[in-house]
């Protein structure tokens, strides 16, 4: 074969690629949420998936695949057809915490996925049930010093980013509160409300509805700054831990081996989506950032903060049992 032929079918290829990539979608995409509904991936995967069917001319089913920390709706994922037709809303415990976390994963964590954008921030809430005595951060603190032991918080899961946030506060705060993990943020908020256990936090996105209606109390936010949605709610770096900062994030991952040309068109219309007014200003009411990325940049982000999260799992010897 001359070079001329083998360049005539590289370029044929590529075109091919292009033109299916245009040509995507013809039929249902899938969303996986590897978490119960409720949560705040969940619900950041039903505005976002909404706008893309719009978008698509095609429905965007949102299918729930919970256990084992994001695992099995990941692994799922990680395994389908690389056509872009089944997509993973993976957040920071699935990408960046879990392969620090778990000695050995169903999938390889470094080739299962292409990243595809980043769709918000997700500054979490420190809320506890409004039966607990106490009306700030510090006085909860000081609730927590004179009865070690005796109070439990709630997270989505161990090792996940409301576990770390809790175990960070812990460490700050020399408190000694007992960890109850759940499968996925929505039960953990159930038993909260339900004075199961005094504290959890959790995403404000996934939170904010059951503090406005004074079903929870918010103590303080985790972010750097106060979130537009609690206005109200001072930071824990404002308070009682001078620079505490523990976010989540979620965002779109493809199957490794999904083509680029579709990899970069999947991207750009979810960029297209975040930056609709109607699905910015509905992530920032519920106390999301939105912000969607280029994949590269979201690559960066998950490789940082995987290295983040496996020095502080390291250095607190946490496990997910």
């Amino acid at each position: 074969m001359t070079m001329h032929s083998r360049l005539f079918i590289a370029v044929a290829l590529c075109a091919l690629s292009i033109t299916s990539a245009w040509a995507w979608p013809d039929k249902p995409v899938t969303i996986v949420v590897p978490f119960p509904p409720g949560g705040g991936t969940d619900t950041g995967a039903r505005i976002v998936g909404q706008k893309l069917s719009v978008k698509w001319g095609q429905p965007v089913t949102i299918d729930n695949k919970g256990g084992a920390a994001g695992q099995v709706g990941a692994d799922f994922v990680a395994k389908a057809k690389p056509d872009g037709y089944t997509l993973l809303m993976g957040n920071v415990g699935t990408q960046a915490i879990n392969p620090a976390l778990y000695k050995k994963l169903p999938y390889d964590p470094d080739k299962a996925f292409a990243p595809l954008s980043l769709v918000a921030e997700l500054p979490l809430a420190m809320m506890i049930n409004p039966s607990v005595a106490a009306k700030s951060d510090k006085e909860f603190i000081a609730l927590a010093k004179s009865q070690p032991g005796k109070l439990n918080y709630s997270s989505s899961g161990a090792g996940g980013g409301p576990h770390l946030a809790a175990e960070l506060f812990k460490d700050a705060t020399g408190t000694f509160i007992v960890h109850v993990p759940y499968r996925g943020g929505g039960p953990a908020i159930t038993d909260l409300l339900a004075g199961n256990v005094q504290l959890s936090f959790m995403t404000v996105l996934e939170a904010s509805g059951h503090i406005k209606a004074g079903k929870l109390r918010a103590l303080a936010v985790t972010s750097e700054q106060r979130v537009s949605a609690l206005p109200d709610v001072p930071t824990l770096a404002e308070g009682s831990i001078l620079g505490f900062n523990a976010i989540s994030w979620i965002g779109l991952l493809a199957p490794a081996g999904t083509p680029a040309a579709l990899v970069e068109k999947i991207s750009a219309d979810i960029r297209d989506v975040v930056e609709l007014p109607e699905v910015k200003n509905r992530l920032i009411d519920l106390g999301g950032i939105p912000k969607a990325t280029s994949p590269a940049d979201f690559s960066k982000l998950i490789d940082t903060d995987r290295k983040r999260y496996t020095a502080v799992i390291k250095d607190r010897a946490i496990t997910a049992d």
